[in-house]
C-alpha cells in the first residue's frame, strides 16, 4: 500500500518522533511504499496568502496535493497543544485541503473529494483521558478533526488514538504504546 505520514513536532527527542520512527520502520518492514512529510523539516509555510483564498495555489501546495492524491492511507502524527493541532499542521490543512481539491459544493451540497483514502491519527497530550472526558474536550477533539476536517473531505478515519499524560508517562508505558502503533500499522 501507499502510505503518507504527515508529521508535526519540532523535536526529534519527543515521543511524537518515536511514534514516527516506529510507524516508518513498521510500514517499510511490511513492504509498503511510504512518504514522510515532516512539516518542520521541510519548512512548510503554514500561512494562507491572499491569492490562495481566490484559488491560486503555489507549486508547494501542488506538490503536497500530488503526494496526498498518491496515498491510499494517510497517517497524521502530532501533539495536542491548547486543545488542538499545532499551527503548522493546521496551516497544512488550511492550505493543502483546499476548495476544489479536498471538498466542493454542488448546488449548495458539500462533497468530500478525497474519498477512498483511509486516515490514521496519532495524538499525544499532556492531560489524562479522564481530564479531557470530564469537560467534553475528548469529544470536541474527535468532532473538530475527525468529522470537521477529515470526514468532511471524504476521508475514512480508521483510527484516532490519543496517548495520554505523555510527559508523566514511564518508559514501559511508552514501549507499550509503540507496540500498539506497530500493530495498527503492520
Amino acid at each position: 500500500m501507499k502510505h503518507l505520514i504527515i508529521y508535526a513536532h519540532p523535536s526529534q527527542e519527543s515521543f511524537n518522533h518515536a511514534i514516527l520512527t516506529t510507524a516508518l520502520k513498521g510500514l517499510k518492514q511490511k513492504g509498503h511504499d511510504v512518504v514522510v512529510r515532516d512539516l518542520y523539516d521541510i519548512g512548510f509555510q503554514p500561512v494562507v496568502n491572499s491569492g490562495e483564498i481566490i484559488g491560486g495555489i503555489g507549486e508547494d501546495i501542488v506538490r503536497e496535493q500530488k503526494i496526498l492524491q498518491w496515498a491510499e492511507v494517510v497517517t497524521f502524527i502530532y501533539p495536542i497543544w491548547w486543545t488542538g493541532m499545532p499551527a503548522i499542521m493546521k496551516g497544512y490543512i488550511d492550505r493543502v485541503f483546499s476548495y476544489g481539491f479536498a471538498y466542493k459544493y454542488v448546488n449548495g451540497v458539500q462533497m468530500g473529494l478525497l474519498k477512498g483514502k483511509k486516515v490514521i491519527i496519532f495524538n499525544t497530550q499532556g492531560k489524562s483521558h479522564a481530564e479531557y472526558a470530564s469537560n467534553g474536550m475528548d469529544q470536541a477533539l474527535h468532532l473538530t478533526s475527525d468529522k470537521g476536517i477529515f470526514e468532511y473531505c471524504g476521508l475514512d478515519v480508521m483510527y484516532h488514538i490519543f496517548f495520554e499524560s505523555v510527559p508523566q508517562s514511564d518508559e514501559n508505558t511508552r514501549k507499550e504504546w509503540l507496540r500498539q502503533i506497530a500493530g495498527i500499522l503492520g
